[in-house]
Parts: structure tokens; C-alpha cells; sequence
């Protein structure tokens, strides 16, 4: 018994093997990006992953040394530093970035004059390349001549030596990464309240919600995706923190603002061990999948929750 007309399960097998026949051409469409990504990210982190289990200088052969770059990390004050100090950057850039560009997205999706001029102004220095923010910002925070201790100076605040002081080094580049990057935050931020239906905040009104209520009630629930988001992407940035403090700091004064891929790149490029150097991306890239499986984990937990 024919369920379809004989035109219909036609057009409907051939719909079927429709795709079939058009994944050659939408391959060669993709093939020139395959290709990249092969080459220049998928081939190079294989071969990361193969040289962590070896010694190598970048000259001769790499010979093969199982786990022992591995087992090397516990005994490696350095590496315990520049961990602890990637971790505390994280822990303070992290809530500062969120709720700095949630509340300049709230501020710049109001409806005034020059709304689109400031949303330029803070997006900005996103655009601007990693070293050229380094310099500046070098310049900004200098202890003597610097604009910043300029300005602390007219209200009565000594010169602080921001970025050659153990104390203070660490605040510097977090001063900096903030102003570089809470733009691009605010972005995704404003991209969530924009897509807010009007119609929650009039039903909210009526029901006597005031400012506080439709922060708390109908712009926090319906921002959790882009929440989410921003505080991933936040994190495993913040945890490859690398240009700021190379151009800033490098990792100095002594070790106060050493961070892992700094601690990666000088000991691969300027010791010359880039099997370990390697072996420690291998711990950094795992660390990055564990945050973030985490947090999928919860984010998804919480969604479970409010149904």
C-alpha cells in the first residue's frame, strides 16, 4: 500500500540522496580550510603532544624520555609560580571583565544621544594589536613620568611603582588586560540584551517590578546563555595570558607576574627545552578542557534546575 503519491516518494527519495550527492561540492568548498587547520593547528598540536614525552633542543634528534618532562614539574619552583600566578590572575580579571562589561552594556543599550559613539569608544581598544596596548600601557603606568601616577598625584596618592614592584606588577597588567578587553565583553553582553522581548520587562512593570526586580527577574535569567559564554571565554584567556606581560613585564620584577605560556615560552625558546616546554602546554591545553567540561557541566545542571 503506496502511503505518498508516486510524485511524492519520488521528490522524497530524491530530497533524501539530495545531500549525499552534494557533499563532494560542499567538500571542496571546505577543503582549503581543512587544509589550514591540518597544517597549521592540528599537525603542530599532534607534534606538541608527541615532544612533551621527549628531550629535545630544537637541534639533533629528539630522544624519547617517556613521562619524565612530566614528573620534572613537581619539582619545579618556577613552574609552581607562574601557575599560581596564572591562577590568581584568572580569579581577579574574571568577575572584574563580567561585571564591568555587563554594566556597560546596560549603560550603552540605553536609548540617549551618543549611545553609538560610546559603544565605539569602549570597543575600541580591542582592535588595537597586543604589543602596541603593551607599550602604551608601559608608558601609562610608568612610576616616574607615567599618566597614571600623574593624575593619583593630584589627589594626594604617592607614586606607585606599578610595574617594577613585586606588590603591585600583577595589578598593573590586570589594569591593562581589563581596558583592552572588557569592549568585546560588552559586545556579547549587548547582543543578549537586544535579543530581551520588550513584552518580559512591560509584564514585569505590571506586576510592580522596579529597577532592581527586572535586573534580577527578567535581564539576569534571560542573559545566562551569554553569561556562560563570557565567562568561558574569559577564563581560558585569561589562563593563556601571554603578549601584556611579554611586552609589560616579562614575568618580572622576579617572577611576580611569570604566568604559564610565558613560563612555556621562555623555557622552550630561550632555554631551549621544548620538550618539557612542550609537556607543559600538554598540562595547560588539559587544564583548559577540565575548565571547560566543568562548566558545561554546571551551566547545564543550573538550566535543569529552573525547569
Amino acid at each position: 500500500m503506496r502511503i505518498l503519491p508516486r510524485n511524492a516518494t519520488t521528490y522524497a527519495v530524491q530530497a533524501a540522496a539530495a545531500p549525499r550527492r552534494q557533499f563532494p561540492t560542499a567538500l571542496l568548498f571546505v577543503l582549503p580550510y581543512l587544509i589550514l587547520f591540518v597544517l597549521f593547528r592540528l599537525g603542530p598540536s599532534l607534534a606538541g603532544l608527541a615532544i612533551g614525552f621527549t628531550n629535545w633542543q630544537a637541534v639533533g634528534t629528539p630522544q624519547w624520555i617517556g613521562f619524565r618532562n612530566f614528573e620534572a614539574m613537581g619539582r619545579d619552583p618556577r613552574l609552581g609560580e607562574a601557575f599560581r600566578n596564572t591562577v590568581g590572575f584568572t580569579g581577579v580579571i574574571v568577575p572584574l571583565l563580567v561585571v564591568l562589561s555587563l554594566a556597560l552594556a546596560i549603560f550603552l543599550n540605553r536609548p540617549y544621544r551618543g549611545r553609538a559613539l560610546g559603544r565605539v569608544a569602549v570597543f575600541m581598544p580591542f582592535v588595537v594589536m597586543s604589543t602596541v596596548v603593551g607599550v602604551l600601557w608601559t608608558w601609562i603606568l610608568d612610576k616616574d613620568f607615567g599618566l597614571l601616577n600623574v593624575y593619583l598625584s593630584g589627589v594626594g596618592i604617592a607614586n606607585i611603582p606599578w610595574l617594577v614592584s613585586e606588590r603591585y606588577a600583577m595589578w598593573g597588567v590586570i589594569l591593562t588586560t581589563v581596558w583592552w578587553t572588557v569592549g568585546y565583553n560588552m559586545v556579547l553582553f549587548l547582543a543578549g540584551l537586544q535579543d530581551i522581548p520588550g513584552e518580559l520587562y512591560e509584564a514585569a512593570r505590571i506586576d510592580g517590578a522596579g529597577a532592581v526586580g527586572l535586573f534580577r527577574f527578567v535581564t539576569l535569567p534571560m542573559l545566562a546563555p551569554t553569561t556562560f559564554l563570557v565567562i568561558m571565554l574569559t577564563i581560558i584567556n585569561s589562563f593563556q595570558i601571554f603578549d601584556q606581560v611579554y611586552v609589560m613585564t616579562s614575568g618580572g620584577p622576579g617572577t611576580a607576574t611569570l604566568t604559564l605560556v610565558q613560563y612555556i615560552y621562555t623555557t622552550s625558546f630561550q632555554f631551549q627545552k621544548f620538550g618539557y616546554g612542550s609537556a607543559v602546554t600538554v598540562i595547560l591545553f588539559l587544564m583548559l578542557v577540565f575548565v571547560a567540561f566543568f562548566q558545561i557541566r554546571a551551566y547545564r545542571r543550573g538550566l535543569q534546575g529552573v525547569e
